[in-house]
């Protein structure tokens, strides 16, 4: 019999994360993560639960009743939304510029949808009139959904006008905030979002693992009406919501550590305040964009919706992309993102989400690329 080999001790080197994810994590989220566990089921945990789903509904700025964090990373988050609402046959519009908006075409067609696609070019948000024209076309659609801020492009997508619309119609509006959530504004009730996911390891800096959701009453309704159960057994919000609602009926043992780092975060975010936390993103976003422009490169998204915690960056001509980024990473400690599909070789994706959105951070990055230029 084989025997496993002896390892080291864990010892990860330090890094800048200004990729597209993870972003940095605050000490006081470390420091949570380290509590020592209690059962998912104990009295005091049920409190912290009621604390996280009280707060998470503060940053998704909804009163939704249903607003908890699902065990997972945010494509579970994805997965979600759609397993609980679209059964085979259902019509389902979406947004896609972008392979976010690709990836939820592939997950709703696993849930046998018909999917009707909605498209821009990479770098280009959707105009909200042809997304509320293709539901027009479709008026049995069960779902139109776009992405925020489609983490492959750096664009931000406009929300408010297909909601408005879309409030008037039987169609649920699903929206993709894995990138935007506590770093740019979002207003799920205002915006009439009726399906809203994202993740924790973007801007709100806790490592990844946990995907918040929140669902309308029109949504929850939809639930209750099914012709059939949901596909997956895990994340089917009928039997997880009695475990995060009053009856406390036990679903799956809950990640205690993980959740207690949530907490931590979301305390962490409010003691700094929504509004001054965006506009750091801003700020920080807009000093690397015109870093960047100093140093010869492009901007990938379309004036005007390009997101702050997220640039794609067009590399200059001649620009060792791998070989520069691997520099980066083994000589200065900084990470950042490649293009993806069509884009890869042609982009950098560069964070500044939660806690590396910092100008000391983007000074690094700038300071480094100068000199592997010269």
């Amino acid at each position: 019999m084989s025997t496993a080999k002896r390892v080291g001790e864990l010892n990860p080197p330090e890094r800048i994360l200004m990729g597209p994810g993870p972003s940095n994590v605050h000490w006081r989220v470390y420091r949570a993560l380290s509590t020592p566990v209690i059962g998912h089921l104990d009295p005091n945990f049920l409190s912290i639960m009621d604390e996280i789903s009280e707060m998470l509904r503060a940053l998704f700025k909804t009163q939704n009743r249903l607003t908890i964090p699902m065990s997972g990373t945010g494509s579970l988050g994805m997965e979600t939304c759609f397993v609980n609402v679209v059964e085979p046959g259902d019509e389902v519009v979406i947004g896609v510029n972008g392979v976010f908006g690709e990836r939820m075409c592939d997950v709703a067609s696993r849930c046998g949808a018909e999917v009707i696609r909605v498209e821009a070019p990479w770098g280009r948000k959707i105009e909200p009139d042809i997304a509320i024209e293709a539901v027009k076309e479709h008026p049995r659609a069960k779902v139109m959904a776009v992405v925020h801020a489609e983490t492959s492009t750096g664009v931000m997508q406009p929300l408010r006008e297909i909601g408005e619309y879309l409030s008037g119609t039987e169609t649920l509006f699903l929206v993709d905030a894995v990138t935007s959530l506590a770093g740019i504004d979002l207003r799920v009730d205002e915006w009439r979002i009726d399906l809203c996911y994202s993740a924790t390891q973007k801007c709100l800096s806790v490592p990844p693992g946990l995907a918040p959701v929140t669902l309308s009453e029109k949504a929850v309704r939809m639930l209750g009406v099914r012709k059939s159960k949901v596909q997956s057994w895990y994340l089917d919000l009928n039997m997880i919501g009695r475990y995060w609602g009053k009856e406390r009926v036990y679903h799956h043992t809950a990640p205690i550590s993980m959740l207690f780092g949530l907490r931590e975060a979301l305390r962490v975010i409010f003691d700094e305040g929504l509004e001054r936390r965006f506009a750091r993103h801003l700020e920080a976003g807009d000093y690397l964009k015109e870093g960047l422009l100093g140093l010869g490169w492009g901007l990938f998204a379309e004036e005007g919706a390009r997101l702050p915690m997220l640039t794609a960056a067009t590399v200059p001509a001649g620009f060792d992309d791998a070989g520069i980024r691997g520099r980066l990473l083994g000589d200065y400690g900084i990470e950042v993102g490649a293009g993806l599909g069509a884009t890869k070789g042609k982009i950098w994706r560069i964070g500044l989400m939660g806690e590396t959105a910092r100008r000391h951070n983007v000074d690094a990055l700038l300071s480094a690329l100068r000199e592997l230029r010269d």
